[in-house]
């Protein structure tokens, strides 16, 4: 039990309690303490009756049984893998992967809650409209976040299952197509890509890539709460100079501007 004890200890703070609320919750409700009917987002409940628990309790549930264990465990596996790197910097065998909120607990507290705002938006508007049951919001989170991942680590190789090898920046669609297979449903992995690359494209690539506004920034009461460590990625959120000219790119690179699309190799200079 102890080393069951140091291995929770050792995931990232954030990554940490929301890991563990997905255990949690699903085991509270698979065991009849709480009826899953309240665990689940219903447009008319929360609207109209006020309970306002439910966008939280349906981001953590995931009904688990003989037809939905395998797929409970996959998605519990993405959401630690990806989400621990997100938050650290990870080593693995020669591969250094960004961590692009390392020491930023702030910033990847933001992120996670206006991905989620996102998701319950659309879950609510989606369920209304009675286009389909919008109604367990796990799934399209933890793949929201894996997107940003594999957008910040687009060039690097990763593995997938029976030795397949590919760029991170598919990884998303590849478990899309993955997760359909294996009995999920392609609108939530859809939805969290979706959601995934607004965050993205808002918060680096228009920025940053484009040379637009800051159109997304994590707000300053957050810094407050969670203050940033030391060692953490420096100038986060902040957009470089116009990319319009040449010379403007060669400051750019003189100065240590960052390059958010790549891996990093150990002995790389």
């Amino acid at each position: 039990m102890s080393d069951i004890g140091d291995w929770f200890k050792s995931i990232p703070f954030i990554t940490r309690y929301w890991f563990a609320g997905s255990i949690l919750v699903p085991l509270i409700g698979k065991l009849g303490l709480i009826s899953p009917v309240y665990l689940v987002l219903w447009p008319d409940a929360f609207i109209n009756k006020f309970q306002i628990w439910r966008p939280i309790s349906s981001t953590l549930y995931f009904p688990v049984g003989p037809g939905t264990g395998f797929l409970y465990l996959v998605n519990l596996y993405f959401l630690y893998q990806y989400s621990t790197r997100l938050e650290t910097v990870i080593f693995y065998s020669i591969l250094i992967f960004l961590g692009a909120f390392d020491g930023r607990p702030a910033d990847y507290i933001f992120m996670l809650l206006f991905n989620w705002i996102c998701i319950v938006i659309t879950g609510l508007i989606m369920d209304m409209q009675i286009v389909l049951c919008f109604q367990l919001l796990m799934i399209p989170l933890i793949m929201s976040v894996l997107y940003v991942w594999a957008q910040l680590n687009r060039d690097t190789i990763v593995s997938f299952w029976f030795g397949t090898r590919f760029k991170a920046c598919y990884l998303p669609w590849v478990i899309l197509g993955f997760n359909y297979i294996i009995g999920g449903s392609i609108v939530n992995e859809l939805i969290g890509n979706l959601v995934g690359h607004l965050y993205f494209f808002l918060m680096f690539k228009y920025p940053m890539d484009l040379g637009g506004r800051t159109l997304l920034s994590t707000p300053q009461f957050l810094y407050r709460f969670f203050p940033s460590r030391r060692g953490g990625v420096s100038g986060f959120g902040a957009p470089p100079p116009s990319r319009g000219h040449a010379a403007d790119e060669q400051a750019g690179a003189r100065a240590g501007r960052h390059n958010w699309g790549q891996g990093f190799q150990l002995g790389d200079n």
